[in-house]
């Protein structure tokens, strides 16, 4: 069996999104239920395994994503046996999260990446937020914590809609919703107030065809807030890479935070600026076991650690903000 997105279709009738049902509806059957993974039997099971129950009065706003009984229980739970269940889908990439009694340790200290941007951003109470390359929707309840009032995330990878449903089997009905498909399956919405795209960029062979693309799922005076990989340089500078960058494959495109900012207002955006430039640390990068893979200490120059292994700029990471005309 694969997951039903149909609670996304009832959720979202009555909004703008019901006129862009039927392509939505066609992409996910092309790209989704009529494709398959070799893991979908395992995860199916584990998600069934887990315990269902309705939680109240859950708090988004705080860095962890806590799903707890009330007063931490009580409870008849086997805490081991809920981390074996929730083991079976690593690797865990975006967190924090607390599951139930379970801290979840992820790669990423995604709160970190959070804090530094929430202060430059639009209010987002009432927003109605799209989320290119949303992982595992991580960050889809931060912005409900935030006050959206919908925000509906874009990924891809299969086991990330797995761990997102861990968390909505225990919630009431709410504003978060996942779709399993690339940003380039989608309509042109024009109709989103706030689309985020965070660690997406450099993995795409055009980048200004991507530029252009998250633009047309804003309505006019909507903002984007786009984060990526950067080099450090001049408005003319721009990496790309000879082959690996960090040991990643799939990375086309570095460029100096001012050269993205002519990008952005080639592509036609407006009122652009980076409003932060951070220096990825292992201690926000780092394998855990939730997360047993390489990670950033393993994709550095052991001997100095301001070069990848390829001996590029270690990754550092610019945050720029821009509005749709």
């Amino acid at each position: 069996m694969t997951i039903s997105l149909d609670p996304f279709f009832a959720a979202t009738a009555d909004s703008f999104l019901g006129d862009f049902h039927p392509s939505i509806q066609t992409a996910l059957q092309t790209h989704y239920y009529d494709k398959t993974h070799g893991r979908t039997a395992e995860w199916d099971q584990a998600l069934a395994a887990l315990p269902q129950t309705t939680l109240s009065n859950v708090d988004f706003s705080q860095p962890r994503v806590t799903l707890a009984l009330p007063d931490g229980g009580p409870s008849n739970i086997d805490q081991q046996q809920l981390q074996n269940q929730l083991m079976a889908f690593k690797p865990w990439r975006k967190g924090p999260w607390h599951y139930l009694g379970i801290d979840i340790d992820t790669e990423w200290r995604s709160d970190w990446k959070w804090q530094r941007i929430q202060p430059h951003i639009s209010n987002l109470q009432g927003r109605n937020i799209l989320d290119i390359g949303t992982g595992n929707g991580y960050f889809l309840y931060q912005m409900l914590g935030a006050g959206a009032n919908m925000a509906i995330g874009i990924d891809p990878t299969r086991i990330f809609l797995y761990q997102f449903h861990c968390a909505q089997r225990l919630l009431p009905p709410n504003g978060a919703h996942l779709l399993p498909l690339r940003s380039e399956h989608l309509p042109a919405f024009a109709a989103f107030d706030t689309v985020f795209c965070l660690g997406v960029l450099y993995h795409r062979r055009s980048p200004i065809d991507h530029i252009q693309e998250l633009m047309s799922y804003l309505r006019p005076g909507g903002e984007l807030v786009l984060e990526t990989l950067v080099v450090p340089g001049d408005e003319y500078t721009i990496l790309v890479p000879e082959d690996r960058y960090a040991k990643m494959a799939n990375v086309w495109f570095l460029p100096s935070p001012a050269a993205l900012e002519n990008l952005l207002r080639r592509a036609g955006f407006k009122d652009v600026r980076t409003v932060d430039v951070n220096k990825t640390s292992i201690n926000e990068q780092q394998a855990t076991k939730w997360m047993t893979f390489h990670s950033l200490e393993q994709f550095l120059d052991p001997n100095d650690p301001e070069l990848t292994a390829e001996g590029y700029p270690a990754p550092r990471r610019a945050t720029l903000i821009a509005t749709k005309p």
